[in-house]
C-alpha cells in the first residue's frame, strides 16, 4: 500500500507559479514511477506528467511542456511538480498517482487531490 497525500494548490493569477507537493508513505517509494493527473469540470481526468522510479526519465502531456516540471526527491518520499507560465485552462483538482505502469498510465494509488485555480 502507498497513501499519498498532494499540497500546495491555491488560487493563483494567470501568468503565476505554483508548486505542488505529494508525500508519499507505505510501500518503497523509490521503485514507483509517479504521476501527476488532472481533472478540470465537467472533463475527464487526464495526465499531466510522469517521472520514472529512476530518476532518469519524464513524461509530460504536449500542453504543458516547457511550463512545468516534474521531479521527485526519495530521500523525502515526495513528488513535486513545478507549474510556471499558468493559464486559465490549467484550472482543476490535480491529483497524484503512484504505482503505474510508464506506458499504460494506469497507476495504482491516488492522492485525495489539491485545487489549482487560475484567474485571468
Amino acid at each position: 500500500q502507498v497513501q499519498l497525500v498532494e499540497s500546495g494548490g491555491g488560487l493563483v493569477q494567470a501568468g503565476g507559479s505554483l508548486r505542488l507537493s505529494c508525500a508519499a508513505s507505505g510501500r518503497a517509494f523509490s521503485r514507483n514511477n509517479m504521476a501527476w493527473f488532472r481533472q478540470a469540470p465537467g472533463k475527464e481526468r487526464e495526465f499531466v506528467a510522469a517521472i520514472r522510479w529512476t530518476g532518469d526519465n519524464t513524461d509530460y502531456v504536449d500542453s504543458v511542456k516547457g511550463r512545468f516540471t516534474i521531479s521527485r526527491d526519495d530521500a523525502k518520499n515526495t513528488v513535486y511538480l513545478q507549474m510556471n507560465s499558468l493559464r486559465p485552462e490549467d484550472t482543476a483538482v490535480y491529483y497524484c498517482a503512484a504505482g503505474g505502469s510508464w506506458y499504460a498510465r494506469n497507476y495504482e494509488y491516488w492522492g485525495q487531490g489539491t485545487q489549482v485555480t487560475v484567474s485571468s
